[in-house]
């Protein structure tokens, strides 16, 4: 990023509807980024919640009132839950400026039924990120309205690497998807964690070495992946000696339907997606 593209990006007003974990992450991603906090706004109608991320981010705009907050902003981020999502759109449309881009956080929200609370051709970007944001290391896929033009979609990118990797996508169809894999995925990972670490106790292990070999056998094998460049199936197998301990592993996982369990879990993530966007 070059320093006129920074400064720009710094003089931004980015407002959050709705103050919960993935806003706070984002808050925090953006102000590391060198955002004043001057240029953060957050809409929250809990009044203790409102309190806290005062003393959590101070110098910000905490707001009880959606309009309120969104007034003047160049960037909406609307973190709300998906069944008020389209409430507070309609409280806040009468108020957006025709470059201001809104960019919705909401699990199963499609574009349309988003664009159909807005005014017409409003800048509209709809994200699936996932919770490894709340320590810099998410990946958030980014999918745009035809209508949204370049200088709207890069103060979104830049929003959201603030924590983490960004993927944007052409099809909306793969965002069920996207939602039933990285969105709900690092549930699957805890669990995996969990379920190793139970297995090094049931060997015999002290619960805290049990914790801390699963935590960094799970942290390094996905740098390694990520690193090498290499197919899942080839480092599996670089493992893996014939009659050794892994192969037995790996069988009793085989037998457990582990790899089928992970791929159905997908699939019924991504179909509750499309079933939250179908309720709407």
């Amino acid at each position: 990023m070059n320093s006129s593209t920074q400064s720009a990006w710094h003089d931004r007003t980015i407002t959050f509807l709705g103050g919960g974990a993935m806003a706070k992450a984002m808050m925090q991603g953006v102000l590391q980024a060198g955002v004043p906090a001057a240029r953060l706004r957050v809409a929250d109608p809990a009044a203790a919640q409102r309190q806290a991320l005062s003393a959590q981010f101070p110098g910000i705009g905490v707001f009880a009132a959606n309009p309120e907050a969104a007034t003047g902003a160049d960037a909406v981020v609307v973190a709300v839950k998906p069944g008020v999502v389209t409430r507070v759109l309609d409280e806040i449309t009468p108020l957006l400026d025709a470059g201001v881009v809104v960019i919705s956080i909401a699990a199963g929200i499609t574009l349309a039924t988003l664009a159909a609370h807005l005014p017409a051709n409003q800048p509209l970007v709809r994200v699936m990120p996932n919770t490894p944001a709340l320590v810099g290391a998410g990946i958030s896929v980014l999918l745009p309205t035809p209508q949204t033009l370049e200088p709207q979609r890069l103060l979104a990118r830049q929003i959201l690497e603030a924590v983490g990797l960004v993927e944007e996508i052409e099809q909306e169809a793969w965002m069920d998807g996207v939602t039933g894999l990285s969105g709900s995925g690092p549930a699957y990972v805890y669990l995996m964690a969990e379920a190793l670490s139970d297995g090094g106790v049931a060997s015999g292990l002290p619960r805290p070495l049990a914790d801390r070999l699963a935590i960094r056998t799970l942290l390094g094998a996905a740098k390694l992946l990520e690193e090498s460049g290499l197919h899942p199936g080839v480092l599996k197998n670089q493992v893996t000696s014939p009659g050794g301990t892994t192969i037995a592993g790996l069988e009793a996982l085989e037998k457990a339907g582990v790899r089928g369990a992970l791929m159905a879990a997908v699939q019924a993530a991504a179909r509750r997606s499309h079933e939250l966007g179908m309720a709407r």
